[in-house]
């Protein structure tokens, strides 16, 4: 019996450590130090939460530019990508088929090489960047949408390499492009 409240005891100290005052004291300390990252990097634009620098969303319209497919229809709740295997023709009709509605979307000449995350959803489905070259190759059709000159598609080519990200501690993943970040940079352009 002694045996048995001491280890009801040791469960409780455990608990109560792990469960409240760990959770606890880990929170405080991001919330002071990291408050921005450990409220999801949130981004406000008239007062209004508009999205996540880590999400990615939708944005099908002419003059912006287009973020990486999503298995899960950028919803952050089921996150996850389809499982299918490379051989699976499921997957081969799904690639195909966004090549061709990007190559259309965009107007792009049909034997252009799409950049593979453009075809591909990320495994969490939503993934919110794209590589520089696929914003690139979505220049001329939001600068038809805009109606800019060649001034100001000059400005959008140098947005996009200002808004390049390196890769993680210069090794780790590719270069990207935040596609939010982006497409609010580009409401800038005048």
């Amino acid at each position: 019996m002694k045996s048995f409240i001491i280890s009801i005891k040791i469960f409780l100290f455990f608990t109560v450590l792990t469960g409240i005052i760990y959770p606890l004291l880990i929170t405080g300390v991001a919330q002071l130090f990291f408050s921005r990252k450990a409220n999801g990097s949130l981004i406000m634009k008239d007062n209004k939460t508009i999205g996540s620098e880590l999400i990615g969303q939708q944005f099908d319209t002419q003059i912006y530019f287009m973020s990486r497919p999503s298995a899960t229809a950028y919803n952050p709740l089921p996150s996850g990508g389809s499982n299918y295997g490379l051989t699976n023709a499921k997957l081969k009709n799904l690639v195909n088929e966004r090549k061709k509605q990007f190559i259309i979307f965009n107007k792009l000449d049909s034997l252009i090489e799409v950049a593979s995350e453009m075809l591909f959803a990320s495994a969490s489905g939503l993934d919110p960047h794209i590589s520089p070259k696929a914003a690139y190759l979505q220049v001329e059709r939001i600068v038809q949408a805009r109606n800019f000159n060649d001034g100001q598609k000059l400005k959008l080519e140098q947005l996009i390499k200002n808004q390049t990200e390196a890769p993680q501690f210069l090794c780790l993943g590719e270069e990207r492009v935040n596609v939010l970040l982006l497409n609010l940079e580009t409401d800038k352009i005048k």
